[in-house]
């Protein structure tokens, strides 16, 4: 992973170089890159190091510290790369609210939210069928090793969606669910525990998402409804 990092008290390419070699020598420190006219140095690492071992790395002369501004700024980006996501998981709850306000039943709601939910990230997955795959194949496990499934998984989830909408064989859609989901974020945990920065596949390629938390999150609401209902039909 990379991270950017400010770095005082460098006045030439000899600082340049010493602060390079010292944050090199660290076990956990793939490669230094340092910008003697910003006083930034970029780091690509194994695993997260904290400033303080960084500091002991160097010279008394250099003082290191994170980029906050450039941290506040990621984050941001990050927030408005996700706000399609939250725009759509918005009005797929205020639509499966409205279906089922008068008289109001919890079931009805967890089934129309599931199936708007399969039907709305389809369509997206389908404007670009030939991209979506390789997206999808970078986290997704049983993608990786049966390839085909990466082809089929859009029809699959417009299938899903329309047996929660017209109430077929809701037992057999919620087992699905909890397999191909629970599947999928495994892929996905993996994916941000390894801190990898690569694209989710759950809107497809028209949509450039960053994998997050987000992911996650939207996977497990799927899964913890498709377990309530399990448990109620039982």
């Amino acid at each position: 992973m990379k991270q950017i990092y400010t770095v005082t008290g460098m006045t030439c390419s000899g600082c340049k170089a010493s602060v390079e070699e010292a944050l090199s020598s660290l076990a956990d420190v793939q490669e230094a890159s340092v910008d003697l006219r910003t006083s930034q140095v970029v780091l690509e690492l194994s695993h997260k190091i904290s400033v303080k071992k960084l500091q002991e790395a160097l010279s008394d002369k250099y003082a290191i510290s994170e980029n906050k501004e450039l941290i506040q700024s990621e984050e941001k980006s990050e927030l408005k790369q996700l706000f399609p996501l939250f725009l759509i998981f918005g009005y797929i709850i205020i639509t499966s609210v409205l279906l089922n306000f008068k008289p109001w039943d919890t079931g009805s709601f967890m089934l129309d939210f599931m199936g708007l939910f399969y039907i709305v990230f389809s369509f997206f997955k389908l404007l670009d069928l030939k991209g979506f795959p390789q997206s999808f194949r970078m986290y997704d496990p049983l993608a990786k090793v049966m390839p085909i499934y990466s082809w089929i998984y859009p029809f699959i989830e417009v299938a899903l969606g329309i047996m929660f909408l017209m109430r077929i064989e809701i037992p057999m859609a919620l087992i699905a669910t909890l397999i191909i989901l629970g599947i999928t974020t495994i892929g996905v945990t993996r994916t941000l525990l390894n801190k990898k920065s690569i694209q989710c596949a759950c809107l497809g390629t028209a949509l450039k998402l960053p994998m997050t938390k987000a992911t996650f999150i939207e996977n497990s609401i799927m899964i913890v409804m498709a377990i309530i209902m399990l448990i109620n039909l039982n």
